[in-house]
């Protein structure tokens, strides 16, 4: 198995100034991560969590404190003309100047790559095509739509043909549609392209549905990895819940699911329990009920979500909005006293 990275013990602290106070903020504390070619991976966690910075050590923007990487066979530290050369990256805010045509960004970027002018327009133009911005080529980004701008900057990041591509957050503000298509364009990378993707996103079906694999990060850690439906089994389960027709036969019913859940909560004539690959289980459980003559009036499986998966493991959800803004001021707030 060839591995496109391979992290080890990757340390990053900020250091900030609230007035006279000195204070370090460690974002990034041991991270060990690998990603095999040909693999996309989800890099998943609340604001501050420590996803953007180990992106811009990935990619060279930011030299480790501790630890080691190598990005497409090359040292992050001592080879980082060579990683530059061989990835695309597609940052959170976007790279695009507003104030300069389309076409004329997409030329400028691929010809830095070492590119001839005549392979960067056709193969740009192509991309163009494929991305649904055909007719925008002289349209400058200041005109054009939010889908539109996110896009381009996936262009921006393709046209050198890396075979890694690093995407952060890249849906971030689109509207339903758009985040759909660009769906789309993100799953081709690796199906038509043969690229290996590493994906941050705050949207949980966004991961579900494009990551091979899932990696969680929270305070700078890695606390999870693994496909996204083996994090759900294992850490989650199925919700079962049982809609009994007869109140006085309540507790049978709990007695029933308990020998599944382990544990059950009952409101009303309602008994729930997580139960692990309950779609193997349910079956057993109705036979049970049916003999014990415990009448059901519905049953309802549901399937854990990955937020589940997070508050499981961290005990908080992945959609605290609150903390996770909280958290982002630690983590980009001291970005901003950090040179470029």
């Amino acid at each position: 198995m060839t591995l496109m990275i391979e992290a080890r013990g990757l340390v990053h602290e900020f250091h900030t100034k609230q007035g006279r106070e000195k204070k370090s903020v460690r974002a990034v504390d041991g991270v060990d991560l690998d990603v095999a070619e040909g693999e996309v991976v989800g890099f998943l966690g609340p604001n501050g969590a420590g996803k953007t910075t180990t992106l811009r050590m990935l990619t060279t923007l930011l030299h480790p404190d501790e630890g080691t990487a190598k990005v497409a066979g090359y040292d992050v530290v001592t080879q980082s003309e060579d990683v530059r050369r061989s990835i695309g990256y597609v940052s959170q805010t976007g790279g695009v100047f507003s104030g300069a045509r389309a076409g004329d960004e997409v030329m400028d970027h691929g010809m830095l790559y070492g590119r001839s002018k005549a392979e960067v327009e056709k193969r740009g133009k192509e991309l163009f095509a494929q991305l649904q911005l055909d007719g925008l080529w002289t349209r400058m980004p200041r005109n054009m739509s939010g889908g539109q701008k996110r896009r381009l900057d996936i262009v921006m990041g393709l046209i050198h043909e890396p075979s890694l591509v690093f995407l952060d957050e890249p849906t971030t503000g689109l509207d339903p549609q758009a985040r759909a298509n660009l769906w789309e364009h993100i799953a081709d990378l690796r199906t038509k392209r043969g690229a290996t993707v590493l994906l941050t996103t705050h949207y949980l079906d966004e991961a579900d549905a494009l990551a091979d694999r899932i990696v969680i990060i929270d305070k700078g850690r890695i606390v999870a990895s693994d496909t996204a439906e083996n994090l759900k089994a294992q850490v989650s389960g199925d919700l079962v819940a049982l809609e009994v027709a007869d109140s006085s036969r309540i507790g049978a019913a709990a007695d029933e699911l308990k020998r599944l859940a382990g544990e059950v909560e009952v409101e009303g004539n309602q008994v729930r329990g997580r139960v692990a690959r309950a779609g193997r289980a349910v079956p057993g459980l109705l036979r049970e009920l049916d003999r014990t003559g415990i009448e059901l009036e519905s049953i309802e499986v549901v399937r854990p979500t990955l937020d589940d998966v997070f508050l499981t493991l961290t005990g908080r959800s992945l959609r605290d909005a609150d903390e996770a803004g909280s958290e982002a001021t630690n983590e980009e707030g001291a970005a901003d006293e950090v040179p470029a």
